[in-house]
């Protein structure tokens, strides 16, 4: 099965992924820059296809991160994803974002039976979330995803660029404090689920907070 991944509630990557590939990924795009999501993804999946010799047609599903993460970043993602699963006609699913750290940390060393994953939610804020870990099994989620203060959080160890922001207040694996929800580990999770027989949500996104933009009320006719 071959999987285009993509998310962008922190920065903004994509990912072909399959299960035939060695490590699961065929080819993969990624930027540090949280503030271009609309001008790099499109640009990004385009070069990403053809160094990887894939059409749309080839791809089996899509899967879109859907947050938490800001209102514009995230749509950007999330909008690009319904766009190519229409033009190719092919099926869309939705993945949590802090899912894919959690993954990253289950393949690591630094893997524990519960932990946090914890993202920049700006204001002070983290988006978090409540995982624990059995062997030789995927993430589970036990709670979550929230937005808060780090100080609020369970006393866990915390993994994540939002941990590493509040290192003084949670207990930040130091391998962990600048990493962000990366399209290849959203791909890995959506495979492996599937593979098990499980099921994926739709692309509704997980905003958790209203947009900062407001649609302006009607005007007051001068007298």
């Amino acid at each position: 099965m071959l999987i285009l991944a993509i998310d962008t509630s922190a920065v903004a990557s994509a990912a072909l992924v399959s299960d035939d590939a060695l490590e699961g990924m065929v080819a993969g795009f990624a930027t540090e820059d949280t503030r271009s999501h609309a001008e790099v993804l499109a640009p990004g999946i385009q070069d990403m296809l053809a160094t990887a010799g894939v059409a749309g047609t080839d791809i089996d599903a899509l899967v879109v991160g859907v947050g938490p993460g800001p209102f514009t970043g995230l749509r950007s993602g999330i909008a690009t994803a319904r766009t190519l699963a229409y033009v190719w006609g092919k099926p869309l699913h939705g993945l949590m974002s802090l899912d894919a750290v959690a993954l990253e940390v289950a393949e690591s060393t630094a893997a524990v039976p519960e932990f946090l994953v914890a993202t920049d939610a700006l204001r002070k804020e983290v988006y978090w979330a409540r995982y624990t870990l059995a062997p030789g099994q995927l993430p589970e989620l036990v709670d979550g995803p929230h937005v808060g203060f780090a100080a609020d959080l369970p006393d866990l160890p915390a993994f994540g660029a939002g941990a590493g922001l509040y290192a003084d207040v949670l207990r930040a694996d130091p391998a962990f404090v600048r990493e962000q929800p990366d399209a290849l580990y959203l791909g890995q999770f959506a495979l492996a689920r599937l593979a098990s027989g499980g099921t994926l949500p739709d692309s509704t996104p997980l905003y958790l907070r209203e947009s900062d933009a407001q649609v302006p009320g009607p005007r007051k006719r001068a007298l």
